[in-house]
């Protein structure tokens, strides 16, 4: 794993460094996520990891899948550089990398909070005020539901975690009495 990241990084600080210039973080952004996205499909997987594709084919296979004429010159030709040095399998963290770089970029973080029942806008918006003076960024919210949790929310904030959910607060409990 920390292999595919040492290989990975030069490529996403490259991609980074064209989009910064270009000022087309977002595009770059949704652009790379399609092309990850792509990656999970098994069928795509195969075919990318395949040595009697042709580079020509799957080069036009992947800017078909990430937008085809809709790309910009710089981002069809970073892509088209994946496949010549055969480093499209790299594209999960090569995402993954230039997206803390955005994020860093842009002063923002991804938050993502786990509650048991669904949220409603009254909540999320305290949510995002709060964490927002607490980490001193703009905050990105995903909310998921998981009924395990019993009560009480999960927020998880790039390496940060808020456990306040009833189940966690149950085994602390467990663990004392015991």
């Amino acid at each position: 794993m920390s292999e595919t990241i040492t290989v990975a990084r030069p490529y996403a600080l490259a991609a980074f460094d064209a989009a910064s210039k270009s000022n087309e973080l977002k595009s770059w952004s949704e652009t790379l996520q399609t092309a990850t996205s792509a990656l999970e499909n098994a069928q795509v997987y195969v075919l990318i990891t395949s040595p009697r594709i042709a580079r020509k084919q799957l080069q036009d296979l992947m800017l078909a899948i990430c937008g085809g004429d809709k790309l910009g010159k710089q981002i069809a030709n970073f892509i088209k550089m994946l496949v010549e040095a055969q480093r499209l399998v790299l594209l999960p963290e090569i995402t993954a990398i230039f997206e803390v770089m955005r994020a860093e970029a842009e002063k923002s973080i991804d938050v993502k909070v786990t509650s048991a029942f669904e949220l409603n806008e009254t909540q999320k918006q305290k949510i995002v005020a709060a964490m927002k003076k607490r980490l001193g960024r703009e905050i990105r919210l995903d909310c998921e539901t998981d009924q395990k949790l019993l009560g009480g929310i999960i927020i998880r904030a790039g390496d940060k975690v808020i456990d306040g959910s009833a189940r966690t607060h149950l085994t602390e409990l467990a663990h004392v009495l015991a």
